[in-house]
């Protein structure tokens, strides 16, 4: 009787079997990592704590835009700070020149959280001190990406895709 055939079937079973279990750990570990960023994005949502970082804008007219430098939109529970660029039409030219983006400080405005249907977040911001900006709806996925509308008075509506972040502990938001 030949035993080296019997050994190799052994040896493969053996490795089959003990490679299976490392498989669904690499997969709960992924599924983990998942539902512990989506907790976090809800905790700050919840918190009304949070910066969304804005990668691309998106204008009614002209082309799409990759922004290399720092803008976003910081989101606290006593104020609104948008320092966001704005490429498009404006139907009145702004009084300061410098002010030339969508850049403000709101302390009176409202802010409203509506669960999506399917997962993430629809957050409706309203500032009332600031008349420039109707309203900035800013829709949120579980993992962290989001895309915020911007509505203004006297300008095309423009939009701007990026992510969700806790706001650095160094600036004030």
């Amino acid at each position: 009787m030949n035993i080296k055939p019997i050994y190799s079937i052994c040896i493969l079973a053996l490795l089959a079997l003990t490679s299976l279990p490392g498989h669904m750990n690499a997969q709960d570990t992924k599924q983990d990592k998942k539902a512990a960023k989506a907790a976090a994005i809800k905790s700050l949502v919840d918190s009304q704590t949070f910066v969304f970082a804005a990668q691309t804008a998106l204008p009614m007219s002209g082309r799409t835009r990759q922004l290399t430098s720092d803008y976003d939109l910081r989101v606290t529970k006593s104020s609104v700070i948008s320092y966001l660029p704005y490429f498009g039409r404006a139907y009145q030219a702004p009084l300061d020149p410098s002010k030339g983006g969508i850049q403000f400080t709101s302390k009176d405005f409202e802010y409203t959280a509506t669960p999506g249907k399917k997962g993430g977040w629809t957050i409706l911001v309203k500032p009332r001190d600031y008349r420039d900006v109707q309203q900035m709806t800013l829709s949120i996925s579980d993992d962290g990406y989001g895309t915020l509308q911007v509505i203004s008075t006297n300008r095309q509506p423009i939009s701007f895709n990026g992510y969700i972040r806790a706001p650095s502990k160094g600036k004030k938001s």
